[in-house]
């Protein structure tokens, strides 16, 4: 494990005054090769910097909208992804302060929609995706309806974790990452406060910090002033990728650099909370054997070439974005982009290294030897009657979905409606890979197929009962 940073963030502003002061300007021609291939006719991104807690930097590029010929501006709201996460954080945190809720409680105690899985899972867990929740979105693409498919609400969200009667693990004893606990979160701050999520964001972080120009997308169809389309490249052209759906607080925060790095400042001279607050949104965590891992409270916290950074990156659709601060150095980097093609945390990291100049490391550690796949080369060459085992109709109640294990030209396929077909390829006896899931055939006490095993980055072990036997090929 790496060592954990930032215990404090106050004695770092005093030196990172200092170099802020002392650091050489960096020509903005210099930063305008990071983004050169984003022109008039595509999408783009804006970035901006500021160094001992002073804008230095807020440029734009490429189009903001291509249908109506609207440019990127440095004030162009984009959508965040996943560094919206660190704003419900502190929405929470806020909440702890005034002895409204303690991080250490259990969830259900406010989201009694969730089921007892007999061992306590806490508000802390959740923000620090230790929680064992499954992620409702990967569940709902299980279900054939990925995000931005169809418009999900929180009523969605709940409605799906209620449903599901195992975590990935008990809580506490492994890190994964998890939208459904910044969704529960952003819940409980409804329920606690008596406001909607937006309405006490807006009240007690957007204003107070002077974020103008920030908002969270709990409604999509509300018209958002020089908001920038997303967009997903479609050959040599793109097309709009938007996303359709109403849950937030797991992303959903639309902003703008300037806006970010207003917040950026807020952990250098609280504004919002106090300097314990801070501090405490910036500890990592710790699972319950002490182990220490790199995510505090919407934020990690980890080393960037011998730098302390303090960072997150974001994604959904076609919006990336990338928002980070090294406190040494009183440095904060935002990288916004309406492309899905887009690389914002190359692009900061790379604006990063000029204004960190002689601070950062440039020696390279040797590249780490490839590790084969975890069970190596498949050992298991199934003929069509072993395959025909398989064949059958498997049930999820957790999912609301069934899938049909069925034989398509001596091969395993599984279908689901309205239109899925997942070809499955053996890496051992019952086990078999699709895209990126790993499927597991589960037998009974006299070696019959009973169940069938769903094994997805963020959720672990769904099971499908199986129902029906099959009929054949197709």
């Amino acid at each position: 494990m790496r060592r954990y940073l930032l215990a404090s963030i106050l004695p770092f502003v005093a030196a990172g005054l200092l170099w802020a002061q002392s650091a050489a300007p960096v020509p903005d021609a210099q930063v305008d090769k990071v983004f050169a291939r984003w022109t008039n006719q595509t999408p783009g991104c804006a970035v901006g910097v500021s160094k001992g807690g002073v804008p230095v930097l807020q440029k734009a590029y490429g189009m903001a909208d291509l249908e109506h010929d609207v440019p990127n501006r440095p004030d162009t709201i984009f959508e965040a992804g996943s560094v919206s996460k660190q704003f419900t954080a502190a929405a929470i945190l806020l909440l702890a302060r005034e002895g409204k809720l303690s991080l250490d409680e259990p969830a259900r105690k406010y989201v009694p929609e969730l089921p007892d899985y007999g061992a306590p899972l806490t508000i802390r867990q959740m923000l620090q995706h230790t929680s064992g929740l499954r992620d409702w979105g990967e569940i709902a693409g299980i279900a054939g309806w990925p995000r931005t498919t169809r418009v999900h609400t929180h009523a969605h969200v709940l409605d799906i974790i209620s449903r599901q009667k195992a975590l990935n693990f008990q809580p506490g004893t492994q890190f994964s990452y998890s939208n459904s606990g910044y969704n529960l979160a952003a819940i409980i701050v409804s329920r606690v406060s008596g406001k909607s999520f937006a309405d006490f964001s807006r009240e007690r972080i957007f204003e107070p910090l002077g974020m103008t120009r920030t908002s969270w997308r709990d409604d999509f169809t509300r018209i958002v002033k020089d908001r920038a389309i997303a967009y997903a490249p479609d050959g040599d052209a793109y097309r709009m990728n938007m996303p359709f759906e109403n849950v937030h607080g797991n992303g959903g925060l639309l902003t703008t650099v300037g806006d970010l790095l207003k917040w950026n400042e807020n952990f250098v001279t609280p504004k919002v909370g106090d300097a314990a607050f801070v501090k405490l949104q910036q500890e990592p965590g710790r699972l319950n054997d002490g182990t220490p891992h790199e995510y505090a409270m919407g934020l990690y916290v980890r080393p960037y070439k011998g730098v302390p950074e303090v960072s997150h990156s974001g994604s959904t659709a076609g919006y990336r974005a990338y928002l980070t601060r090294f406190p040494e150095q009183h440095l904060s980097v935002a990288v916004l982009c309406n492309a899905a093609n887009a690389n914002p945390t190359q692009y900061a990291l790379a604006v990063a290294d000029m204004y960190l100049g002689d601070r950062i490391q440039t020696t390279t550690t040797p590249a780490a030897q490839p590790r084969g796949s975890r069970r190596g080369e498949p050992t298991f060459t199934p003929d069509p009657k072993d395959l025909a085992a398989y064949v059958g109709t498997y049930y999820s109640d957790e999912a609301e979905v069934a899938y049909e294990a069925a034989l398509d030209g001596g091969a395993l396929v599984l279908r689901h409606r309205p239109d899925t077909v997942i070809r499955l390829q053996p890496t051992a006896r019952d086990e078999f890979r699709g895209g990126s899931r790993q499927f597991r055939f589960i037998r009974g006490a006299n070696g019959a197929v009973t169940e069938l095993s769903l094994r997805g980055s963020r959720v672990f072990d769904l099971r499908f009962k199986r129902v029906a036997p099959g009929g054949g090929t197709h």
